[in-house]
């Protein structure tokens, strides 16, 4: 089963990074998220990637041409016609598809254009490229197929980012919680599974934004599950869950780290 990464956004909730790179391309720990994301596919077997660049989108490819080079030692010799020797190189069984995607075209255009690159009737998975989880994908795969249904996404309670008040009718707090576990519902965390019949509900207008009227009408049809998870998972969006995430890796605290 492919994994397509939605990699081609502007990121402009961590312009600070993304002036420069593609939100993917942002590092946790020296590395890009985009690579931590696969390591988690990966670890659970599936190591086939369509990855849905736009924006800056050469850096993803450039990362990607090199990928070797970033991950073993080489020597360059020019005296021998440009020979170059590669040594302990430990590279992942990894395939990937980088395919341009427009600059600024919505999700649902993006999705739309990658069709080729899946075999008719295959399933396959997607999810965003800026977001982590310790979420069990084997289990997530086996949800879908026994639910039935044409897509299934993973259901995430988003973590708390400030405290709440419980404020009475006369304007005196009765309780003060410092970050509650969670700040709502069950939101689209991404990590989902679709069935080929997905591209039905999807057309390659630019604007397509495949969170609304595609996911809505499923929903619509009962052809949309929830898989819940309830460990852990946080997106990359600010400069401050950037900061979260590297200090998680720092530490050795990081809980999607599963491979």
């Amino acid at each position: 089963m492919k994994v397509v990464i939605l990699a081609g956004g502007l990121g402009s909730r961590i312009s600070e990074e993304s002036q420069i790179k593609p939100k993917p391309m942002v590092e946790i720990g020296d590395r890009p998220i985009i690579w931590h994301i696969m390591k988690i596919y990966s670890y659970y077997g599936y190591h086939d990637f369509i990855v849905c660049c736009g924006y800056k989108g050469y850096v993803i490819k450039d990362y990607f041409a090199n990928y070797f080079l970033h991950n073993s030692d080489v020597t360059f010799d020019y005296r021998e016609n440009n020979l170059m020797e590669v040594y302990g190189c430990e590279i992942e069984p990894w395939r990937v598809t980088l395919a341009e995607t427009g600059g600024k075209n919505m999700t649902g255009s993006r999705i739309k254009q990658i069709q080729k690159y899946i075999p008719e009737g295959e399933s396959f998975m997607l999810t965003y490229g800026d977001g982590v989880s310790d979420i069990d994908i084997s289990a997530l795969v086996e949800h879908h197929r026994q639910q039935g249904k044409i897509a299934t996404i993973t259901a995430v309670q988003p973590p708390a980012k400030f405290g709440v008040l419980d404020i009475d009718g006369e304007s005196s707090i009765l309780e003060f919680k410092e970050k509650p576990d969670t700040d709502a519902g069950w939101i689209n965390g991404g990590f989902m599974v679709l069935n080929y019949d997905i591209f039905r509900y999807i057309d390659d207008e630019p604007m397509r934004i495949f969170e609304k009227e595609p996911l809505e009408n499923l929903a619509k049809e009962r052809q949309l599950s929830a898989f819940r998870h309830q460990g852990f998972w946080l997106p990359m969006d600010t400069l401050r869950d950037k900061n979260v995430l590297n200090r998680m890796w720092r530490d050795g605290e990081a809980p999607w780290k599963v491979w």
